[in-house]
């Protein structure tokens, strides 16, 4: 059965943990930031809430942990309520892939800080593999969200920062912008496009991470 799943059979228990804060709170940042500048949309539909069930999508979940990709059900945004559609496009796009940056960082805050109080000798067998997990996917799904490619998160920042005109094409082409996603996380092209970007740049974000709080704390 382990042969069919994009992780071992072991970190099973981690990855789901760590897959329903992380999407949870992935989501509930767009829908929150969202309904902090004017728009209601998401917040009507239940989704300004760290409730998973109202977040997670059967589907994707199911897939990230077969195929190690996968997603959670989309916020609904309605950029007609912003006063500033740019700039509270910009925030309420980056405010996902950020939440995961900072549940990372509180794990780090919150193992390293267990250690260096001396607890590491008296924690429980599972704690460290834990926050490995959450820590390594949390800053996987930050680095993979903002690539600029749809429907990533990076693509609608990128939207929001072109003029107009060049949004409208966007959007006109965005459908096959979507399938060139799909071909290059499906297929072996994935090898020369999105894996040396998350290969390289998510080590880079752990690694600095991980030396500022080695630096901070010990």
């Amino acid at each position: 059965m382990e042969r069919f799943l994009a992780y071992r059979l072991e970190d099973l228990p981690y990855v789901i943990v760590s897959l329903l804060i992380a999407f949870t709170v992935h989501e509930f940042s767009h829908a929150y930031v969202a309904y902090k500048f004017g728009d209601p949309t998401a917040k009507n539909e239940g989704r300004v809430t760290l409730n998973p069930i109202s977040h997670l999508d059967p589907i994707g979940t199911l897939l990230i942990l077969i195929a190690g990709f996968g997603w959670a059900r989309p916020v609904p945004v309605n950029r007609f309520h912003f006063k500033n559609p740019k700039l509270a496009g910009v925030l309420v796009s980056f405010a996902g892939p950020f939440s995961n940056l900072l549940v990372a960082i509180f794990g780090y805050l919150i193992f390293y800080g267990l250690l260096a109080a001396g607890f590491g000798p008296d924690l429980p067998f599972f704690i460290q593999p834990f926050f490995e997990v959450l820590i390594n996917l949390n800053i996987l799904l930050f680095v993979f969200n903002l690539i600029p490619l749809p429907p990533l998160d990076g693509y609608r920042i990128v939207q929001d920062l072109v003029s107009a005109d060049l949004r409208a094409k966007m959007t006109q082409y965005e459908q096959y912008g979507s399938l060139i996603f799909l071909i290059l996380i499906i297929t072996p092209l994935s090898h020369y496009t999105i894996s040396p970007i998350l290969n390289n740049v998510v080590p880079l974000v752990g690694g600095a991470l991980n030396r500022f709080f080695t630096l901070l704390l010990f």
